[in-house]
């Protein structure tokens, strides 16, 4: 086999399995089927993606990020999942 070949053939094997184990994990912390739909400014909306851009975050990650941060700070006595509790400060 082709030294070459046989690296690149390893690399996507490692690959694989990475991206396995995260998907494990994400389905683990968060189940993410529900969709949100928001109305905002089309030029606020045009900032906010060039600084998640610029951060090499998704629009997406910023608002979960916000939202549990949001439900975090004001859940007042309210029971949260283990998750979410810990994921507060993400």
């Amino acid at each position: 086999m082709n030294i070459a070949l046989h690296s690149n053939y390893h690399e996507i094997i490692l690959q694989y399995v990475l991206q396995a184990h995260f998907m494990r994990f994400i389905a683990v912390r968060e189940n993410r089927t529900a969709r949100l739909t928001i109305l905002i400014d089309p030029e606020k909306k045009k900032i906010f993606e060039e600084i998640c851009a610029a951060q090499d975050l998704t629009p997406s990650q910023v608002v979960r990020k916000l939202i549990r941060r949001y439900v975090h700070e004001n859940a007042g006595d309210r029971k949260l999942p283990t998750w979410l509790e810990a994921g507060a400060n993400d």
